[in-house]
């Protein structure tokens, strides 16, 4: 085990965290002999470098807010460990569940850690991480129990390899949870209990779940199209269809709607086709691992 955290670097993406980042890092320098301990500041206004650094933590600054993808960007570049650890600065994981995601990653090149249900903060929030987990389950053709946890394991050079995909906001998690898995990377889920956490939360509920939508939508376009496109090119032949049989039943002719609506459903699959072709030359130029 200390073999692994030796090769480990720690990265945590931290705004406004400074009632609690000193804590996090005292206790995960507690638990293992990690390689290094990042903490990106993103431009806060209080205590939190300070306290971070006081704790025995590296520190880099941003000299304003970008965002918390943008601060997980920086410390993956600026880690020296094979691996890397990326946890919220809030408190919310258990320095012994750290060490379980980083050992997992003799068999797997991501290991999330998947917060049980009562754990999460919120009814409204457990319901709508549970509709984005069942959305991404559909379109990657996997069981994904915690797409938008932001506590995962990693090897650097995959991590590395999807660092353009990366939004600067919030949806790092499920840009590299989606990533790996249509990649083919192994992809593992440690059950974990995640603790209150300290302060306020950055995640407004409304705009930034719609914001993981499109994030989910466009991450699944990227790999696989199809997986997007042919249920809606299916859905508007069966309309056209049905809508033509109903009007030669009814009216004894086929309207312009119905054949409008196939002869979409024919474009939308081409169009699906090719971007599923343009999906695959991506991968061409991959070096083997």
């Amino acid at each position: 085990m200390s073999d692994r955290a030796a090769s480990t670097s720690v990265v945590i993406p931290a705004f406004n965290e400074a009632a609690s980042i000193g804590r996090v890092v005292a206790a995960l320098r507690a638990a293992a002999a990690w390689r290094d301990v990042i903490v990106v500041d993103d431009g806060s206004t209080d205590e939190t470098s300070a306290n971070a650094r006081q704790a025995g933590a590296r520190v880099i600054r941003h000299p304003y807010n970008k965002g918390n993808g943008a601060s997980v960007k920086t410390g993956i570049r600026a880690a020296a460990g094979d691996y890397i650890l990326i946890l919220d600065a809030d408190g919310q994981h258990p320095p012994a569940d750290a060490l379980r995601l980083v050992e997992r990653l003799d068999g797997y090149d991501l290991v999330v850690g998947a917060r049980l249900a009562r754990t999460q903060a919120s009814l409204a929030r457990r319901v709508g991480n549970e509709l984005l987990n069942r959305l991404a389950s559909f379109l990657t053709e996997r069981p994904i129990p915690d797409l938008t946890s932001g506590f995962r394991a990693a090897r650097r050079d995959c991590l590395v390899e999807f660092l353009h995909l990366l939004p600067n906001g919030f949806s790092t998690p499920t840009t590299t949870t989606l990533a790996f898995v249509k990649a083919g990377y192994s992809v593992a889920f440690e059950p974990i209990e995640a603790a209150q956490r300290q302060g306020v939360s950055k995640i407004r509920l409304g705009s930034d779940g719609f914001r993981f939508f499109l994030i989910l939508l466009k991450v699944i376009t990227i790999f696989s199209p199809l997986r997007i496109f042919l249920p809606i090119s299916a859905a508007s032949c069966l309309l056209g269809s049905a809508y033509a049989v109903w009007t030669i039943a009814t009216q004894s002719h086929v309207t312009n709607s119905s054949v409008l609506l196939i002869l979409m459903s024919v474009v939308i699959f081409l169009v699906g086709l090719i971007s599923e072709q343009i999906s695959t030359l991506r991968f061409e130029g991959r070096p083997p691992r």
